[in-house]
């Protein structure tokens, strides 16, 4: 007999939500028709996605769709589309073989940004069916100490990077939205990249509201179509910069969701910022930064 038979399938399944990988679970399945039966009960799962194409060209790549999302945004109304547009993507058909999916990991291939030589941004945002929070940490390697003319060309380019950190992130969670809506169970999706730029988080409150939202708001999702990522709220954003560290931290919240003035939006800046950075190689010059004195800034929905 094999050791495996002798096992409940309650521990199996322990052991298949470590494995996590969805290649890897997929391969299970050959072992036996028992592991065939419960690879797809699985409820803990790790995509690793190689590259991202849609159903209709085999060239419409995350980055394009980000691209023409970008294209939109300075031009809302083009009278001819430069990039195809998006439909059904290829993880939600992979992850359709899975039945109990309760925690989603999403690798993708890359970043999405495109920087200037020497520029790193790093960002984190949190999703309900739009937008609630973003914090973006960002400096220059090889600082000088003339940070203001250096970088990105002062506050300007620094909003546009913002900004373009916001339609990365808009273009993650709506790369997902068939997933989201065909798992009913999920109480969990992390939409990362192998490069460590960004991450979508959607806990099981936001994806329970983006759920019912969607089950009402059906031109919501025609104009998201469109644009290929979900729609930007209007958002105020609290910029903090240090010279001598040549870095600047951004918290960005949803007006919708609220948003405060005085000692009250610090403590809710650090909470967001330390849950996003602190625990990793950035912490130390995220809570430098919010030392620093922060400039309000306000962006309508795009």
């Amino acid at each position: 007999m094999d050791g495996f038979d002798q096992l409940p399938d309650s521990l199996i399944l322990l052991i298949f939500n470590s494995v996590s990988d969805v290649k890897s679970l997929i391969r299970c399945r050959s072992v036996s028709k028992r592991f065939n039966s419960l690879v797809p009960q699985t409820d803990s799962i790790l995509l690793k996605i190689d590259r991202v194409i849609s159903s209709e060209s085999d060239s419409d790549s995350l980055f394009l769709t980000l691209l023409k999302s970008f294209f939109n945004f300075i031009l809302p109304k083009p009278t001819q589309s430069p990039l195809p547009n998006r439909t059904h993507t290829y993880p939600a058909q992979i992850l359709s073989r899975f039945q109990r999916i309760r925690e989603l990991h999403v690798e993708l291939p890359a970043g999405d940004l495109q920087l200037e030589k020497g520029t790193v941004v790093k960002w984190r945002a949190e999703f309900g069916e739009t937008l609630k929070t973003c914090v973006i940490f960002g400096f220059r390697l090889g600082h000088d100490g003339n940070y203001e003319t250096e970088f990105a060309g002062g506050l300007k380019r620094r909003v546009m990077w913002t900004i373009s950190a916001l339609m990365a992130a808009s273009v993650r969670h709506f790369l997902l939205r068939e997933v989201v809506r065909e798992h009913k169970g999920m109480e969990e999706l992390v939409i990362t990249d192998r490069e460590g730029e960004g991450k979508v988080v959607m806990e099981e409150q936001g994806l329970r509201e983006w759920r019912e939202a969607r089950e009402s708001h059906v031109r919501v999702e025609e104009e998201e179509e469109e644009r290929g990522r979900t729609v930007v709220p209007s958002v105020r954003m609290r910029m903090r910069h240090e010279p001598r560290l040549g870095a600047t931290l951004v918290v960005v919240r949803a007006v919708k969701d609220g948003t405060h003035n005085g000692r009250e939006a610090d403590v809710e800046d650090a909470d967001l910022a330390v849950r996003a950075f602190g625990n990793g190689v950035y912490g130390d010059a995220v809570r430098e930064l919010l030392k620093a004195r922060s400039y309000l800034l306000e962006m309508n929905s795009f």
